[in-house]
């Protein structure tokens, strides 16, 4: 993507940019740069000097921690127009809180986050938007938790796999949910051992409530697995 030929209209469609004025805009523009990874490159680690946040262009970010035994644990997995690591602009040491490595080619806008604090203090409206965004996200964090801590592998598979259905979709009819990843690292972000997630799915397959060929999981009886999800 060449940075220069992103129109003031275009920069605007990003949440945390849609108050901006021209003047503003210019100035993101200015300290933006483009990052380029192939796949499993690392974008930054735990602890490194945080100086920048993201957007995804094309491709996908894996966020993720390594426990003391040293297992891999998925935070998060960003797509395409995601943004993330702008809260760490807020901290005291300005450090990246987990990893982040490339899942397949990616591209990413990078933005400077002393550049955006800068114009964050002039502009009201441009705070306040951040602020709802974090809210929001603070949020969906809250009820992930509760997922991951009082339900089963079972309901927390089921609840995933029903969150990709279109809301304009027909629960008589069975629907196709195409994994962007590898169930090895949708498996890691619901907190299932890989194992277990196998084991699910083929559980799930005998009960004739869903199918699975490759990376698409066909939701054959969807109100089931919404009654068995409540």
């Amino acid at each position: 993507m060449a940075i220069t030929t992103l129109s003031n209209d275009t920069l605007r469609q990003h949440h945390l940019l849609g108050e901006l004025t021209d003047e503003q805009l210019d100035k993101i523009r200015k300290s933006l740069r483009t990052v380029h990874l192939s796949d499993g490159e690392h974008l930054f680690e735990q602890g490194q000097q945080a100086d920048r946040f993201y957007q995804v262009v094309s491709g996908q970010i894996k966020l993720y921690l390594i426990s003391l035994e040293g297992s891999e644990r998925v935070i998060e997995v960003m797509q395409q127009e995601q943004t993330f690591a702008e809260a760490v602009i807020f901290m005291e040491e300005r450090c990246y809180p987990v990893n982040a490595e490339s899942i397949g080619k990616t591209e990413l806008l990078a933005f400077d986050s002393e550049t955006f604090i800068n114009i964050l203090s002039e502009s009201k409206d441009a705070c306040f938007r951040l602020l709802a965004d974090m809210s929001k996200r603070l949020h969906h964090r809250l009820n992930e938790i509760d997922y991951l801590t009082l339900q089963n592998a079972t309901f927390r598979l089921i609840h995933y796999l029903l969150q990709h259905i279109p809301p304009d979709h027909d629960d008589n009819d069975p629907v196709d949910v195409t994994l962007t990843t590898s169930k090895s690292i949708v498996a890691s972000r619901l907190s299932i051992q890989p194992e277990t997630f196998s084991r699910i799915l083929k559980k799930l397959g005998k009960r004739e409530l869903i199918s699975v060929k490759g990376k698409v999981i066909t939701l054959v009886d969807v109100k089931a697995l919404r009654e068995y999800e409540a």
